[in-house]
Formats: structure tokens, C-alpha cells, sequence
């Protein structure tokens, strides 16, 4: 099937069965605990070298995909799920187990930007902090990657070039379920790094041929399936909710990243959002953003994932007291597309040279779209 083909394609296919077998030796909870840390980090770990070119490739999965990862791990999470140990395991310690799996093969763990102290900033290689996500809509079509995650991938760790000196960039995928989020993933990966960085940037799939910059995020989840097909149709849960917003807008120097040349996809500053205005019950799109008093329905990035992960990471660099000092926002790329005759998933193969090329063009773009927003004189405001 699809999954075996990516795994077997990518050499990630010997993952999951190494994993188990150590599970096999275990004796303890402690000493299970130490190697589910240590084979997820060392999941993300390969992931990341073979995506950046180092090692072997292995088959005729290219070295850009995101999807041996979300495979590979979804093999281990089946084991680690099915395990029977030689010891008593309750369950709160196996959601433990499986909590820390997650964790660290998602780079959540990794992050090696180090705690600014106070005067610091400015000093050194700029610091970016950027997120992706894992492929989503699987049952629509398997072979789906994200190329979000694969951009994580590929720029996890490494130094970009800007016009205004080199920049360091550290990465983490986040999942596609709603729990996860309302369980606080994200603020939990997040609140140690923003303020010791320069900027961060949630990224995520969005329209076709073309990326967004988000304006403004809403404070809504409009219930569209996740990974675990799972819906919610209620306001973003989140901490405090009492000083809660409705809306979160970007600080990301938008102006001059729609202005610059990042590559072949056109780039645009999306102002619109779908909106309840104060005193109806009718929900409208304003284009042009908010009106005052208003409840929100939808964001510009939407009202899925994509949108409470922006809207998250925003409402957390305000409540943190870095709305006017830290450039932060969202970015959504265009849809990764299979090639022309390969757009079937009854009939399709799992990888074309055109669904390559749109990857690695998507990439590299993201990293253009990073080297201009955090060079950028200072963010701008909505």
C-alpha cells in the first residue's frame, strides 16, 4: 500500500520494527521512557539530514518528502500503542510514552535557540522560529505531503542569508487534530522561544498557485475534519478565556514581503475574514478585515488548523508583551500538486517529477519569504 511504498521508498521502512524490538528489552517505565525520547528524537533527527542531503537517500522517494516522517512515526505511535511490557504499565503512563513520542519526533524538543538575555537582542545571527504541519485530507487522497512540513524539514537548523546578515532558523510540525491543540501543544513548544527570537512564522497549505500572508486571525474552529477525523465547531479554547480576543493580527512586515521577489508563486497580503458584526446574527466576509465589536468566524487563513495555530502563536506573543517588538504571523503556501495524469489517487504513483518540483519550489520560496521578512526594517502593523 501507499504508506509501505513511502517507507520502503525512503529507507524509513526498518524504523518501526527497530523501535519495537526495544521495547521488547525493556524492563522499566524509565527505561522505556529513555528510548521512546531517544528514537523520536533520532526519528526527526533522520528526517531532517535526509531531507538537508545528508546520508543515504534510499529509494525513489526524493529527499525533500515530509511523508516518511508522518509514516514512521504513525508505525512507532501502532507499536508503542500494542506494546505488552514485561511490567505493569498503567495507562496515564503509556499516554506519557506516546505523549513523548510526539514531542520529539516533531522537533518540538530540538529547538537549539538559546534564551536571549536582556539586551541582547540584536546581537548575533538573527534567530527564526518556524512551524509546520503534518500532510492532512488523507482520506481524500493518501499520497498527500505537506509542504509545510517538508520546509520544516528542510530548514531546520540551517543559516539563511539575508541582506541583513545570516539568520538561524530551528523548526517544529505540529499535528492535524484538534485535541492536541486544545490541550496546549502548541503554547507548551512555543512560550520558552518567543522571546529570545527575532521572528517566527506559522506556515501551513493553503490556496492553489499561490501564498498568503495572514492579516488576521479569528478566535473560531468552523469544524472541517482532522486527522483523526474529528470535528469542532466552537471558539478556540484557550487559557484566560475571559481576556480572550476575537481577533489576533500579524506583526510579519507583510508590505515588504508581498513587494519582494521570492520566487514563481504570486504572494499576497490577505486582508479578508468572515465576521458576525457586533449586534447580528448574520455572518458577512469583510474583505478588508474586521469591524469593531465583531465576532469571528473565520480568519483570513480560514477557521481549520491553519488558522488556530496563527491565531495561538499570535494571542501567545501578545500575552507575552511582544506585540510590538516581535515580527510573528502566519504564511500559507499554495497546495502541493501532483502532475498532470497523476492527480488520481485510485491510479496514481505516490511521487511525480512535477509534485518534486512544486515542493522544492515551494521550499525555497518560504526560505526567500524569510530571508526578506526578518531583514526587514521592522514589522508592520494592521
Amino acid at each position: 500500500d501507499v504508506p509501505r511504498e513511502i517507507l520502503r521508498g525512503s529507507g524509513f521502512a526498518p524504523v518501526a520494527p527497530a523501535f519495537a524490538r526495544g521495547l521488547g528489552r525493556a524492563d522499566s517505565y524509565r527505561e522505556a521512557r529513555r528510548l521512546v525520547e531517544r528514537e523520536g528524537s533520532a526519528l526527526w533527527r533522520r528526517a531532517v539530514d535526509r531531507a538537508q542531503g545528508r546520508g543515504p537517500s534510499h529509494g525513489a522517494i526524493s529527499r525533500d518528502d515530509d511523508r516518511p516522517l508522518y509514516w514512521a512515526r504513525l508505525s512507532m505511535t501502532r507499536e508503542l500503542r500494542t506494546w505488552e511490557p514485561r511490567f505493569g504499565l498503567g495507562e496515564g503512563q503509556r499516554e506519557a510514552l506516546l505523549d513523548a513520542l510526539e514531542r520529539t519526533s516533531r522537533g518540538q524538543s530540538d529547538l537549539r535557540l538559546p534564551q536571549r538575555h536582556d539586551g541582547d537582542r540584536g546581537k548575533g545571527p538573527k534567530r527564526v522560529l518556524l512551524t509546520g504541519f503534518d500532510p492532512f485530507t488523507l482520506d481524500r487522497d493518501i499520497r498527500i505531503s505537506n509542504p509545510s512540513g517538508a520546509t520544516a524539514l528542510a530548514l531546520d537548523g540551517t543559516v539563511i542569508d539575508t541582506p541583513d546578515g545570516p539568520a538561524r532558523v530551528e523548526t517544529a510540525v505540529f499535528p492535524v487534530r484538534w485535541r492536541d491543540f486544545a490541550e496546549g501543544t502548541v503554547e507548551r513548544a512555543l512560550r520558552p522561544h518567543l522571546p529570545g527570537v527575532d521572528l517566527f512564522t506559522t506556515v501551513s497549505q493553503g490556496r492553489v498557485g499561490k501564498f498568503d500572508v495572514e492579516r488576521t486571525n479569528g478566535a473560531w474552529r468552523g469544524g472541517f475534519p482532522d486527522n483523526e477525523n474529528v470535528s469542532r465547531t466552537e471558539t478556540v479554547p484557550v487559557a484566560d478565556p475571559a481576556s480572550q480576543p476575537q481577533w489576533t493580527t500579524t506583526t510579519l512586515p507583510y508590505a515588504a514581503i508581498t513587494a519582494a521577489e521570492t520566487g514563481r508563486f504570486p504572494v499576497y497580503d490577505n486582508t479578508s475574514v468572515t465576521e458576525i458584526p457586533a449586534g447580528s446574527t448574520q455572518a458577512v466576509v469583510r474583505p478588508d478585515g474586521p469591524t469593531p465589536g465583531s465576532t469571528a468566524r473565520e480568519g483570513g487563513g480560514g477557521n481549520y488548523l491553519s488558522n488556530e495555530i496563527a491565531y495561538r502563536a499570535t494571542l501567545l506573543r501578545d500575552r507575552l508583551g511582544l506585540r510590538g517588538t516581535l515580527p510573528g504571523g502566519h504564511v500559507h503556501t499554495p497546495v502541493l500538486q501532483f502532475g498532470a495524469g497523476n492527480t488520481d489517487p485510485a491510479t496514481g504513483t505516490v511521487t511525480d517529477p512535477e509534485f518534486v518540483r512544486n515542493r522544492l519550489d515551494i521550499v525555497a520560496q518560504v526560505r526567500a519569504i524569510v530571508a526578506v521578512a526578518v531583514s526587514a526594517p521592522g514589522p508592520d502593523r494592521g
